[in-house]
């Protein structure tokens, strides 16, 4: 492969939990059930496969946000693969996003302490009908795999300007979603892939319950930045995700992985600093634990755990020798984070591939630091998809009419491949596929956007000294 890298019961039913604002249509009375019958016309309310969720509605968009995707994995699921959700009656309120899962605090977001926080968001065009069968785009927030939220990634620009469907969901985080330790492996064949088991099932609700908000299941684009990118890539090799997706955008994502031993040992490290060290009793003990002692327990790095069944092979080997989902990527990184691998992709199994690089230098960073320009650097392409984070801290201040220009064309390319499986559209620069010696569209503001070949690269970014 050739490098293309430039570096820059009662118990049981409080354990499943019940959805948020579950409430039923009878408890109401007749105006009640009046106004459910009127938000059913208008499509304000949907039933899934659990129960009816009312969403709503502002600025062309409907939005049903908090949608649990799974049972709270609490007491004794925790550390455990994601259970089904109980079904509910009446209708849940589905208004307002439901809680982050349990981090501490960075500039990802704030801190929180929920682990019931295993919620779907969904966001279309106003009043799509399940025949409508749009295309569907999903978004894998980033974060390190220890931080950050769905409740980032506001769709609402994006399906407005393209008509597509837009979905995120949380994950279980940090110690919480990727511990691996030898008695959880004991207990269920292997540890440490519980927030990737999260992302598996929510992907699964999308499958069976899309088509309800009038998006296509056959037609889903999943994409993600750096942690959600990397999650993308593990999506394309692991068996449980077959079927899951169409097509794979991978953002600033990598393809790297650590194995069961490693992972085990690092959990044992973990236990005892909480606490918890008696082998025998380590992990009843380690569910009893605070989840503030848990967050606030330094437990080192994190990552996906390859030779499991949920992840047999290691990613990277795995695109590398062409065993992972035969389906059209996307994959890019920005000018001043560095560049990814696009080529492997290719050259395994000549799947159709679209790489890019977001050159543009001279927006807003994420974290505003005077005097300090942040240029093309990881993540900054998220302003230009989606316009601000739901805690108030905004991504995308004051664009100019050169960078308003730039946001539109990456959200009508993002969603021209969920809707074409091509990147391209009427009235945006030509996107080549790459294929050697290759091509990336190099993404600028004020309709600058280009192809730009390797050599091009290699010369604009000083990097010829890497070999050929």
């Amino acid at each position: 492969m050739r490098p293309f890298v430039c570096l820059a019961g009662a118990v049981l039913a409080g354990v499943l939990g019940t959805p948020p604002g579950a409430a039923t249509a009878a408890s109401g009375g007749a105006a009640a059930a009046a106004a459910n019958r009127g938000d059913h016309k208008s499509g304000l309310v949907v039933r899934t496969d659990k129960g009816d969720v009312r969403g709503v509605r502002a600025d062309g968009v409907d939005s049903f946000l908090g949608i649990r995707y799974a049972a709270a994995p609490v007491g004794v699921l925790r550390w455990r693969p994601p259970h089904p959700a109980a079904p509910w009656g009446g209708v849940a309120e589905a208004t307002a996003y439901g809680d982050r899962c349990a981090a501490a605090a960075s500039s990802n977001g704030p801190r929180t302490e929920a682990e019931d926080c295993l919620f779907v968001n969904v966001q279309r065009p106003t009043g799509l009908k399940p025949s409508d069968r749009r295309p569907v785009y999903v978004f894998i927030h980033g974060g390190g795999l220890v931080n950050g939220s769905a409740n980032q990634a506001d769709m609402a620009a994006i399906v407005r300007r393209t008509g597509v469907v837009g979905v995120s969901f949380n994950y279980r985080l940090g110690v919480l979603g990727f511990l691996g330790h030898a008695g959880l492996t004991a207990e269920a064949g292997e540890s440490g892939n519980y927030g990737l088991m999260d992302q598996q099932a929510a992907l699964g609700w999308i499958t069976r319950n899309i088509a309800a908000f009038g998006g296509d299941p056959r037609r889903v684009t999943v994409g993600g930045e750096s942690a959600g990118g990397w999650s993308v890539c593990a999506h394309l090799v692991a068996p449980g995700s077959r079927g899951l997706l169409s097509k794979a955008m991978i953002q600033s994502g990598s393809c790297i992985s650590r194995t069961q031993q490693e992972a085990e040992t690092a959990g044992t490290s973990f236990a005892p600093a909480v606490g918890c060290g008696a082998a025998a009793t380590a992990v009843d003990c380690l569910r009893r634990t605070e989840v503030a002692r848990l967050i606030d327990t330094p437990a080192g790095r994190f990552g996906f755990v390859r030779e499991t069944p949920t992840l047999p092979a290691d990613p990277a080997e795995a695109v590398a020798s062409g065993q992972f989902a035969r389906v059209p990527i996307v994959i890019g990184a920005n000018r001043d984070e560095g560049r990814t691998f696009a080529q492997g992709f290719i050259d395994a199994t000549r799947q159709p591939t679209w790489a890019y690089e977001f050159a543009h230098r001279t927006g807003p960073g994420l974290t505003p630091i005077p005097g300090y320009m942040w240029g093309a650097g990881h993540a900054a392409e998220l302003a230009y998809l989606f316009p601000s984070f739901d805690n108030g801290v905004p991504i995308a201040p004051t664009f100019d009419a050169a960078e308003r220009q730039l946001a539109t064309d990456m959200k009508r390319y993002w969603a021209a491949f969920a809707r074409y499986g091509t990147p391209n559209a009427r009235g945006l620069a030509w996107w080549p596929r790459y294929d050697h010696p290759g091509e990336s569209m190099s993404l600028r503001a004020g309709g600058e956007s280009r192809p730009m070949s390797d050599a091009q690269f290699v010369a604009e970014h000083q990097c010829a000294f890497w070999p050929p």
